[in-house]
Protein backbone atom coordinates (compact mmCIF):
# COMPACT_ATOMS: atom_id res chain seq x y z
CA UNK A 1 0.00 0.00 0.00
CA UNK A 2 1.59 3.31 -0.76
CA UNK A 3 0.12 5.72 1.67
CA UNK A 4 -0.92 9.51 0.34
CA UNK A 5 0.00 12.89 2.71
CA UNK A 6 -3.52 12.44 4.47
CA UNK A 7 -3.27 8.39 5.25
CA UNK A 8 0.34 8.94 6.78
CA UNK A 9 -1.09 12.01 8.93
CA UNK A 10 -4.47 9.44 9.99
CA UNK A 11 -1.75 6.56 10.28
CA UNK A 12 -0.25 8.58 13.62
CA UNK A 13 -3.35 8.09 15.69
CA UNK A 14 -2.80 4.55 15.84
CA UNK A 15 0.19 5.56 17.91
CA UNK A 16 0.23 7.07 21.56
CA UNK A 17 4.34 7.97 21.72
CA UNK A 18 5.36 9.68 25.18
CA UNK A 19 6.10 13.20 23.87
CA UNK A 20 7.12 16.78 24.68
CA UNK A 21 7.52 19.84 23.22
CA UNK A 22 8.35 23.17 24.48
CA UNK A 23 7.52 21.52 28.10
CA UNK A 24 4.28 20.43 27.32
CA UNK A 25 2.92 17.09 26.49
CA UNK A 26 1.84 16.54 23.47
CA UNK A 27 -1.63 14.37 23.25
CA UNK A 28 -1.55 13.91 19.83
CA UNK A 29 1.02 14.42 17.46
CA UNK A 30 -1.69 13.96 14.39
CA UNK A 31 -3.04 17.46 15.53
CA UNK A 32 0.12 19.23 17.51
CA UNK A 33 0.47 22.71 15.44
CA UNK A 34 3.95 22.75 16.53
CA UNK A 35 4.96 19.76 14.35
CA UNK A 36 2.34 20.25 11.76
CA UNK A 37 5.38 21.70 9.33
CA UNK A 38 7.30 18.44 9.87
CA UNK A 39 4.54 16.38 8.91
CA UNK A 40 3.96 18.34 6.09
CA UNK A 41 7.19 17.96 5.22
CA UNK A 42 6.81 14.29 5.33
CA UNK A 43 3.98 13.88 3.12
CA UNK A 44 5.41 15.43 0.22
CA UNK A 45 7.31 12.02 -0.16
CA UNK A 46 4.08 10.23 0.17
CA UNK A 47 1.83 12.43 -1.75
CA UNK A 48 4.86 12.81 -5.17
CA UNK A 49 4.71 8.65 -5.70
CA UNK A 50 1.01 9.26 -6.13
CA UNK A 51 1.65 11.75 -8.96
CA UNK A 52 1.80 10.45 -12.45
CA UNK A 53 4.57 12.83 -13.92
CA UNK A 54 7.31 11.52 -10.52
CA UNK A 55 6.16 7.84 -9.89
CA UNK A 56 9.16 6.96 -12.18
CA UNK A 57 11.37 8.95 -9.61
CA UNK A 58 9.63 8.63 -6.48
CA UNK A 59 8.56 4.47 -6.69
CA UNK A 60 10.38 1.36 -7.44
CA UNK A 61 10.12 -2.47 -7.64
CA UNK A 62 11.53 -4.10 -4.86
CA UNK A 63 13.85 -6.91 -5.59
CA UNK A 64 13.24 -9.39 -2.97
CA UNK A 65 9.33 -9.28 -3.31
CA UNK A 66 8.87 -8.13 -6.51
CA UNK A 67 6.45 -5.46 -4.99
CA UNK A 68 5.86 -1.48 -5.88
CA UNK A 69 7.11 0.46 -2.81
CA UNK A 70 7.91 4.00 -2.03
CA UNK A 71 11.31 5.18 -3.14
CA UNK A 72 12.35 6.11 0.36
CA UNK A 73 11.69 2.51 1.48
CA UNK A 74 13.53 0.61 -1.70
CA UNK A 75 16.94 -1.21 -1.48
CA UNK A 76 18.77 -0.06 -4.42
CA UNK A 77 20.37 -2.61 -6.75
CA UNK A 78 21.56 -0.49 -10.25
CA UNK A 79 23.14 3.11 -10.71
CA UNK A 80 20.06 3.66 -12.29
CA UNK A 81 18.27 3.09 -8.62
CA UNK A 82 20.96 4.91 -7.20
CA UNK A 83 20.42 8.37 -9.38
CA UNK A 84 16.51 7.83 -9.55
CA UNK A 85 16.87 8.02 -5.51
CA UNK A 86 18.96 11.46 -5.85
CA UNK A 87 17.08 12.93 -7.79
CA UNK A 88 13.72 12.29 -5.52
CA UNK A 89 15.49 13.27 -2.64
CA UNK A 90 16.49 16.41 -4.55
CA UNK A 91 12.35 16.81 -5.86
CA UNK A 92 11.52 16.17 -2.72
CA UNK A 93 13.23 19.03 -0.94
CA UNK A 94 13.22 21.26 -3.42
CA UNK A 95 9.53 21.45 -2.53
CA UNK A 96 9.52 20.72 1.57
CA UNK A 97 13.32 22.18 2.47
CA UNK A 98 14.10 18.56 4.00
CA UNK A 99 11.97 15.92 3.13
CA UNK A 100 13.56 14.10 6.52
CA UNK A 101 11.97 10.61 4.86
CA UNK A 102 15.00 9.20 2.89
CA UNK A 103 16.94 8.81 6.36
CA UNK A 104 14.83 5.75 6.36
CA UNK A 105 16.12 4.64 2.82
CA UNK A 106 19.86 5.10 3.85
CA UNK A 107 19.40 2.88 6.94
CA UNK A 108 17.33 0.23 5.39
CA UNK A 109 20.48 -0.14 2.62
CA UNK A 110 23.25 -0.02 4.96
CA UNK A 111 21.59 -2.61 7.39
CA UNK A 112 20.83 -4.68 4.09
CA UNK A 113 24.62 -4.74 3.55
CA UNK A 114 26.02 -5.57 6.99
CA UNK A 115 23.33 -8.09 7.88
CA UNK A 116 24.16 -10.77 5.36
CA UNK A 117 27.72 -9.78 6.14
CA UNK A 118 26.89 -10.32 9.76
CA UNK A 119 25.28 -13.71 9.28
CA UNK A 120 28.28 -14.59 6.96
CA UNK A 121 30.36 -13.89 9.66
CA UNK A 122 28.70 -15.87 12.91
CA UNK A 123 25.98 -17.86 11.28
CA UNK A 124 23.43 -16.03 12.54
CA UNK A 125 20.09 -15.03 10.96
CA UNK A 126 19.80 -11.59 11.31
CA UNK A 127 19.32 -11.08 7.43
CA UNK A 128 16.22 -12.91 7.36
CA UNK A 129 14.96 -11.16 10.28
CA UNK A 130 15.89 -7.97 8.64
CA UNK A 131 14.18 -8.93 5.22
CA UNK A 132 10.88 -10.03 6.94
CA UNK A 133 11.21 -6.14 8.95
CA UNK A 134 11.94 -4.55 5.73
CA UNK A 135 8.66 -6.38 3.53
CA UNK A 136 6.41 -5.44 6.51
CA UNK A 137 7.82 -1.70 6.72
CA UNK A 138 7.71 -1.47 2.49
CA UNK A 139 3.97 -2.90 2.68
CA UNK A 140 2.59 -0.84 5.22
CA UNK A 141 4.78 2.33 3.51
CA UNK A 142 6.10 3.56 7.25
CA UNK A 143 8.66 6.42 8.08
CA UNK A 144 10.98 5.25 10.38
CA UNK A 145 13.42 7.56 12.77
CA UNK A 146 16.75 7.16 12.32
CA UNK A 147 17.94 6.89 15.98
CA UNK A 148 21.62 6.91 15.58
CA UNK A 149 23.29 9.41 16.98
CA UNK A 150 24.33 8.93 20.62
CA UNK A 151 24.50 11.93 23.59
CA UNK A 152 27.93 10.41 24.35
CA UNK A 153 29.14 12.14 27.39
CA UNK A 154 32.70 12.11 27.72
CA UNK A 155 34.16 12.76 24.11
CA UNK A 156 37.51 11.51 25.35
CA UNK A 157 35.88 7.89 26.66
CA UNK A 158 34.75 5.44 24.97
CA UNK A 159 30.85 4.45 25.41
CA UNK A 160 32.50 1.88 28.13
CA UNK A 161 34.36 4.47 30.16
CA UNK A 162 31.65 6.77 30.23
CA UNK A 163 30.77 8.00 34.06
CA UNK A 164 27.12 7.38 32.89
CA UNK A 165 26.72 4.27 30.31
CA UNK A 166 23.26 5.74 29.59
CA UNK A 167 24.80 8.42 27.38
CA UNK A 168 25.34 5.91 24.58
CA UNK A 169 22.11 3.34 23.55
CA UNK A 170 23.43 -0.09 25.41
CA UNK A 171 22.03 -3.89 25.13
CA UNK A 172 21.03 -4.02 29.46
CA UNK A 173 19.83 -7.49 29.59
CA UNK A 174 19.87 -10.20 27.17
CA UNK A 175 16.86 -13.01 27.05
CA UNK A 176 15.47 -16.10 25.52
CA UNK A 177 13.31 -13.49 23.76
CA UNK A 178 15.14 -10.98 23.11
CA UNK A 179 16.91 -7.72 24.70
CA UNK A 180 16.66 -5.05 26.86
CA UNK A 181 18.02 -1.69 25.44
CA UNK A 182 18.54 1.55 27.48
CA UNK A 183 20.68 4.63 26.96
CA UNK A 184 20.12 8.02 24.91
CA UNK A 185 19.65 8.85 21.58
CA UNK A 186 20.67 13.33 21.13
CA UNK A 187 19.20 13.86 17.96
CA UNK A 188 16.65 12.38 15.82
CA UNK A 189 15.34 13.69 13.06
CA UNK A 190 11.80 13.86 13.04
CA UNK A 191 11.67 11.81 16.00
CA UNK A 192 7.41 12.52 17.39
CA UNK A 193 6.15 11.77 14.18
CA UNK A 194 7.46 8.89 13.06
CA UNK A 195 5.98 5.13 12.65
CA UNK A 196 9.03 3.19 14.10
CA UNK A 197 13.01 3.98 15.37
CA UNK A 198 15.76 2.02 14.10
CA UNK A 199 18.32 2.24 16.62
CA UNK A 200 21.61 2.09 15.03
CA UNK A 201 25.37 2.48 16.43
CA UNK A 202 27.01 5.93 15.64
CA UNK A 203 30.78 4.49 16.11
CA UNK A 204 33.04 1.97 15.65
CA UNK A 205 33.04 -0.30 19.02
CA UNK A 206 35.69 -2.67 20.52
CA UNK A 207 34.69 -6.19 22.07
CA UNK A 208 34.84 -4.79 25.73
CA UNK A 209 31.86 -2.28 24.47
CA UNK A 210 30.52 -4.95 22.36
CA UNK A 211 26.89 -4.14 24.23
CA UNK A 212 26.82 -0.77 22.77
CA UNK A 213 27.03 -2.33 18.99
CA UNK A 214 23.25 -2.86 18.99
CA UNK A 215 20.88 -2.30 16.01
CA UNK A 216 17.12 -2.69 16.40
CA UNK A 217 13.81 -1.69 15.79
CA UNK A 218 11.48 -0.04 18.24
CA UNK A 219 8.15 1.43 17.68
CA UNK A 220 8.04 4.83 18.91
CA UNK A 221 5.29 4.00 21.46
CA UNK A 222 6.68 1.37 22.77
CA UNK A 223 6.97 1.17 26.84
CA UNK A 224 9.70 3.08 27.77
CA UNK A 225 10.51 5.35 25.59
CA UNK A 226 10.26 9.20 25.79
CA UNK A 227 10.97 11.91 23.07
CA UNK A 228 11.95 15.07 23.91
CA UNK A 229 11.40 17.51 20.73
CA UNK A 230 12.03 21.06 19.44
CA UNK A 231 9.08 22.29 17.47
CA UNK A 232 9.25 21.74 13.63
CA UNK A 233 9.88 25.02 11.73
CA UNK A 234 8.15 28.15 12.82
CA UNK A 235 4.66 27.52 13.14
CA UNK A 236 2.15 30.08 13.49
CA UNK A 237 4.61 33.17 13.02
CA UNK A 238 3.53 35.30 10.46
CA UNK A 239 6.63 36.30 9.27
CA UNK A 240 7.76 32.81 8.04
CA UNK A 241 6.83 32.13 4.41
CA UNK A 242 8.04 28.73 4.19
CA UNK A 243 8.93 27.41 7.58
CA UNK A 244 5.42 28.02 8.85
CA UNK A 245 4.30 24.83 6.68
CA UNK A 246 7.38 23.05 5.98
CA UNK A 247 10.11 22.20 8.60
CA UNK A 248 11.62 19.59 10.89
CA UNK A 249 11.46 18.60 14.50
CA UNK A 250 14.30 16.83 15.79
CA UNK A 251 14.44 15.10 19.40
CA UNK A 252 15.91 13.71 22.15
CA UNK A 253 14.66 10.14 22.62
CA UNK A 254 14.89 8.35 25.98
CA UNK A 255 15.44 4.60 25.93
CA UNK A 256 14.35 3.37 29.82
CA UNK A 257 14.79 -0.03 29.65
CA UNK A 258 12.74 -0.77 26.58
CA UNK A 259 12.39 -4.54 25.74
CA UNK A 260 12.58 -5.59 22.05
CA UNK A 261 11.84 -9.30 20.60
CA UNK A 262 14.60 -10.60 18.78
CA UNK A 263 12.93 -10.79 15.27
CA UNK A 264 13.39 -6.98 15.90
CA UNK A 265 16.96 -7.11 17.05
CA UNK A 266 19.48 -7.00 13.53
CA UNK A 267 23.04 -6.53 15.68
CA UNK A 268 23.60 -6.84 19.40
CA UNK A 269 27.12 -7.25 19.87
CA UNK A 270 29.40 -7.89 17.13
CA UNK A 271 31.60 -4.91 16.72
CA UNK A 272 33.18 -5.44 13.59
CA UNK A 273 29.78 -5.35 11.62
CA UNK A 274 28.52 -2.94 13.32
CA UNK A 275 31.61 -0.35 12.40
CA UNK A 276 30.56 -1.46 8.85
CA UNK A 277 27.63 -0.74 9.48
CA UNK A 278 28.09 2.90 10.43
CA UNK A 279 30.26 3.33 7.67
CA UNK A 280 27.55 2.03 4.94
CA UNK A 281 24.95 4.42 6.45
CA UNK A 282 27.23 6.86 6.13
CA UNK A 283 28.09 6.86 2.54
CA UNK A 284 24.52 5.98 2.09
CA UNK A 285 22.99 9.31 3.80
CA UNK A 286 26.01 11.57 2.10
CA UNK A 287 24.93 10.97 -1.04
CA UNK A 288 21.10 11.48 -0.20
CA UNK A 289 22.48 14.72 1.53
CA UNK A 290 23.89 16.11 -1.48
CA UNK A 291 20.19 15.23 -3.12
CA UNK A 292 18.58 16.92 -0.06
CA UNK A 293 20.40 20.47 -0.52
CA UNK A 294 20.61 20.66 -3.88
CA UNK A 295 16.99 21.11 -3.37
CA UNK A 296 17.22 23.95 -0.97
CA UNK A 297 19.76 25.34 -3.68
CA UNK A 298 16.73 25.57 -6.23
CA UNK A 299 14.85 27.58 -3.48
CA UNK A 300 17.68 30.01 -3.17
CA UNK A 301 18.28 30.15 -7.01
CA UNK A 302 14.51 30.70 -7.87
CA UNK A 303 14.03 32.88 -4.67
CA UNK A 304 17.83 35.21 -5.88
CA UNK A 305 16.39 35.41 -9.22
CA UNK A 306 12.51 36.70 -8.71
CA UNK A 307 14.26 39.29 -5.74
CA UNK A 308 16.44 40.56 -8.54
CA UNK A 309 13.77 40.90 -10.93
CA UNK A 310 11.49 42.59 -7.90
CA UNK A 311 14.59 45.13 -7.19
CA UNK A 312 13.88 46.62 -10.68
CA UNK A 313 17.53 45.11 -11.80
CA UNK A 314 18.79 42.48 -14.95
CA UNK A 315 21.12 39.39 -14.25
CA UNK A 316 22.37 40.62 -18.03
CA UNK A 317 23.02 43.89 -18.07
CA UNK A 318 24.40 43.99 -14.20
CA UNK A 319 27.40 41.75 -13.82
CA UNK A 320 28.07 41.60 -10.81
CA UNK A 321 24.39 40.33 -9.82
CA UNK A 322 25.03 37.42 -12.42
CA UNK A 323 28.20 36.27 -11.33
CA UNK A 324 26.82 35.45 -7.49
CA UNK A 325 23.88 33.67 -9.15
CA UNK A 326 26.53 31.94 -11.35
CA UNK A 327 28.09 31.12 -7.91
CA UNK A 328 25.44 30.07 -5.99
CA UNK A 329 24.07 27.80 -9.43
CA UNK A 330 28.02 26.55 -9.38
CA UNK A 331 27.81 25.07 -5.64
CA UNK A 332 24.75 23.88 -5.93
CA UNK A 333 25.12 21.89 -9.22
CA UNK A 334 28.84 21.27 -8.13
CA UNK A 335 27.95 18.99 -5.32
CA UNK A 336 25.11 17.75 -6.96
CA UNK A 337 27.44 16.40 -9.76
CA UNK A 338 29.58 14.54 -7.53
CA UNK A 339 26.34 12.72 -5.92
CA UNK A 340 25.84 11.89 -9.68
CA UNK A 341 28.98 10.36 -10.33
CA UNK A 342 28.75 8.35 -7.11
CA UNK A 343 25.53 7.17 -8.29
CA UNK A 344 27.71 5.83 -11.74
CA UNK A 345 30.75 5.09 -10.36
CA UNK A 346 28.41 2.59 -7.53
CA UNK A 347 29.88 -0.67 -6.21
CA UNK A 348 28.36 -3.82 -6.08
CA UNK A 349 27.84 -5.11 -2.48
CA UNK A 350 27.85 -8.97 -2.32
CA UNK A 351 24.28 -8.38 -0.19
CA UNK A 352 22.90 -7.88 -3.78
CA UNK A 353 22.71 -4.04 -3.34
CA UNK A 354 24.82 -0.54 -4.80
CA UNK A 355 27.05 1.20 -2.66
CA UNK A 356 27.71 5.00 -3.81
CA UNK A 357 30.90 5.77 -4.17
CA UNK A 358 32.49 6.53 -1.09
CA UNK A 359 34.85 9.33 -2.44
CA UNK A 360 32.67 11.15 -4.80
CA UNK A 361 29.68 10.57 -1.34
CA UNK A 362 31.62 12.24 0.91
CA UNK A 363 33.35 14.91 -1.83
CA UNK A 364 29.97 15.89 -2.49
CA UNK A 365 28.90 15.64 1.69
CA UNK A 366 32.26 17.92 2.05
CA UNK A 367 31.39 20.42 -0.31
CA UNK A 368 27.68 21.25 0.87
CA UNK A 369 28.78 21.37 4.32
CA UNK A 370 31.27 23.50 3.98
CA UNK A 371 29.37 26.06 1.13
CA UNK A 372 26.03 26.16 2.73
CA UNK A 373 26.74 29.70 4.12
CA UNK A 374 28.05 31.04 0.70
CA UNK A 375 24.62 29.83 -0.60
CA UNK A 376 23.47 32.11 2.20
CA UNK A 377 25.86 34.66 1.76
CA UNK A 378 24.92 34.60 -2.31
CA UNK A 379 21.39 34.78 -1.81
CA UNK A 380 21.84 37.54 0.63
CA UNK A 381 24.21 39.78 -2.02
CA UNK A 382 21.51 39.36 -5.42
CA UNK A 383 18.59 40.61 -2.67
CA UNK A 384 19.76 43.30 -1.13
CA UNK A 385 19.28 44.62 2.36
CA UNK A 386 15.32 44.84 2.36
CA UNK A 387 15.38 41.21 3.54
CA UNK A 388 16.03 42.44 7.23
CA UNK A 389 15.20 45.77 6.94
CA UNK A 390 11.56 45.06 6.29
CA UNK A 391 9.19 46.13 8.88
CA UNK A 392 6.98 43.18 11.11
CA UNK A 393 4.73 41.46 8.77
CA UNK A 394 1.42 43.45 11.21
CA UNK A 395 2.29 46.15 9.48
CA UNK A 396 1.14 44.82 5.91
CA UNK A 397 -2.39 45.17 7.46
CA UNK A 398 -1.79 48.25 9.34
CA UNK A 399 -4.30 51.13 8.06
CA UNK A 400 -2.10 53.99 9.57
CA UNK A 401 1.14 52.90 7.66
CA UNK A 402 0.32 50.45 5.02
CA UNK A 403 -0.30 53.21 2.15
CA UNK A 404 2.73 55.19 3.34
CA UNK A 405 5.29 51.65 3.25
CA UNK A 406 3.38 50.61 -0.14
CA UNK A 407 4.16 53.78 -1.72
CA UNK A 408 8.30 53.51 -0.66
CA UNK A 409 9.15 49.91 -0.72
CA UNK A 410 7.88 49.37 -4.05
CA UNK A 411 10.63 48.32 -6.76
CA UNK A 412 9.46 47.57 -10.32
CA UNK A 413 6.09 49.22 -10.76
CA UNK A 414 5.16 46.09 -13.08
CA UNK A 415 5.31 43.84 -9.18
CA UNK A 416 3.36 44.88 -6.45
CA UNK A 417 5.25 45.86 -3.59
CA UNK A 418 3.32 43.22 -1.86
CA UNK A 419 5.08 40.29 -3.76
CA UNK A 420 8.23 41.97 -3.26
CA UNK A 421 8.40 41.82 0.65
CA UNK A 422 6.61 38.33 0.04
CA UNK A 423 10.03 36.99 -1.70
CA UNK A 424 12.11 39.09 1.13
CA UNK A 425 10.52 37.26 3.88
CA UNK A 426 11.11 33.76 2.08
CA UNK A 427 14.85 34.74 1.69
CA UNK A 428 14.26 35.85 5.06
CA UNK A 429 13.38 32.79 6.37
CA UNK A 430 15.49 30.36 4.50
CA UNK A 431 18.91 32.29 5.28
CA UNK A 432 18.84 34.77 8.57
CA UNK A 433 16.12 33.19 10.48
CA UNK A 434 16.21 30.87 13.59
CA UNK A 435 15.11 28.26 11.14
CA UNK A 436 17.96 29.00 9.06
CA UNK A 437 20.62 28.64 11.21
CA UNK A 438 19.37 25.16 12.08
CA UNK A 439 19.25 24.42 8.02
CA UNK A 440 22.92 25.48 8.40
CA UNK A 441 23.94 23.43 11.41
CA UNK A 442 22.37 20.32 9.82
CA UNK A 443 24.43 20.58 6.72
CA UNK A 444 27.25 21.22 8.61
CA UNK A 445 27.08 18.26 10.93
CA UNK A 446 24.31 16.16 9.37
CA UNK A 447 25.51 12.57 8.26
CA UNK A 448 28.99 13.48 10.18
CA UNK A 449 31.60 16.63 10.63
CA UNK A 450 33.47 17.61 8.03
CA UNK A 451 35.96 15.77 9.86
CA UNK A 452 34.57 12.80 8.99
CA UNK A 453 34.10 13.48 5.27
CA UNK A 454 37.78 14.24 5.08
CA UNK A 455 38.92 10.90 6.34
CA UNK A 456 36.54 8.62 4.08
CA UNK A 457 38.44 10.67 1.12
CA UNK A 458 41.49 10.08 2.23
CA UNK A 459 40.92 6.15 3.10
CA UNK A 460 39.15 5.47 -0.30
CA UNK A 461 40.68 7.61 -2.61
CA UNK A 462 43.60 5.97 -4.34
CA UNK A 463 46.58 8.54 -3.68
CA UNK A 464 49.51 5.94 -4.55
CA UNK A 465 48.24 5.27 -7.91
CA UNK A 466 48.58 9.53 -8.84
CA UNK A 467 52.45 8.72 -6.87
CA UNK A 468 52.84 5.73 -9.09
CA UNK A 469 52.03 7.44 -12.23
CA UNK A 470 54.27 10.67 -11.31
CA UNK A 471 57.00 8.26 -10.41
CA UNK A 472 56.83 6.34 -13.84
CA UNK A 473 56.68 9.97 -15.95
CA UNK A 474 59.55 10.84 -13.72
CA UNK A 475 61.41 7.36 -14.49
CA UNK A 476 62.11 6.83 -10.95
CA UNK A 477 60.31 3.84 -10.07
CA UNK A 478 59.10 2.53 -6.30
CA UNK A 479 61.40 2.67 -3.18
CA UNK A 480 64.14 -0.62 -3.26
CA UNK A 481 62.45 -3.79 -2.45
CA UNK A 482 59.40 -3.17 -4.93
CA UNK A 483 56.82 -1.68 -2.88
CA UNK A 484 55.97 1.66 -1.31
CA UNK A 485 54.02 1.56 1.82
CA UNK A 486 50.66 3.74 2.34
CA UNK A 487 49.42 5.55 5.07
CA UNK A 488 45.88 5.22 3.70
CA UNK A 489 43.65 2.29 5.51
CA UNK A 490 42.88 -0.24 2.70
CA UNK A 491 45.40 0.47 0.45
CA UNK A 492 48.17 -1.68 2.28
CA UNK A 493 46.28 -3.39 5.23
CA UNK A 494 42.88 -2.82 6.94
CA UNK A 495 44.44 0.37 8.82
CA UNK A 496 47.32 1.34 6.79
CA UNK A 497 50.93 2.16 7.99
CA UNK A 498 51.34 3.72 11.89
CA UNK A 499 52.92 6.80 11.76
CA UNK A 500 55.60 7.00 14.51
CA UNK A 501 54.57 6.89 18.11
CA UNK A 502 54.36 9.77 20.39
CA UNK A 503 56.28 9.71 23.30
CA UNK A 504 54.39 10.32 27.20
CA UNK A 505 50.54 9.47 27.65
CA UNK A 506 49.55 11.04 24.21
CA UNK A 507 50.58 7.78 22.34
CA UNK A 508 47.46 5.88 23.37
CA UNK A 509 44.32 7.04 21.50
CA UNK A 510 41.29 6.63 23.86
CA UNK A 511 39.23 7.00 20.78
CA UNK A 512 38.90 6.29 17.16
CA UNK A 513 37.09 8.80 15.15
CA UNK A 514 33.34 9.10 14.50
CA UNK A 515 33.23 8.33 10.56
CA UNK A 516 29.08 8.51 10.64
CA UNK A 517 26.57 10.18 12.58
CA UNK A 518 23.19 11.41 11.21
CA UNK A 519 23.89 14.74 13.36
CA UNK A 520 26.71 16.17 16.18
CA UNK A 521 25.52 16.29 19.46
Amino acid sequence: MLMTSADYRESLRAYRPRVFVNGNAVASVADEPLLAPGINAVGTAYDLAHEAGHRTVMTARQGTSGKTVNRMLHIDETSSDLLQKLEAVRLACRISGCAQRYLAHDALNGLFQATRRTDQAHATDYSQRFLNYLHAVQDRDLTLGIAMTDAKGDRSRRPGGQANPDVYVHIKERRPDGIVIRGTKAIVTGAPYMHEFLVMPCRTHVPEDADFAVCCAVPVDAPGVTIVARPAGRPGEAAAKFSARYGQSTGVVLFDDVFVPHDRVFLAGEVEEGGFLTTSYATHHRHSCIGARAGFGDLLIGAGALMTEANGLDADAHGHIRDAMVELITITEGFYACGVASSVYCVQDPAGSVMPDAVFSNIGKLLLATRIYDMHRLAHYVSGGLIVALPGPDEDHNPMTQASLAAVLGGRADIPMAQRIEVSRFIEDLTISHQAGWYSVISLHGGGSPEAMKREVWRNYPVMEKVELVESLLDRGVLAGGGRPSRQPGRCCATGCEPPGLAGPQARSQDRVVVADEGRA
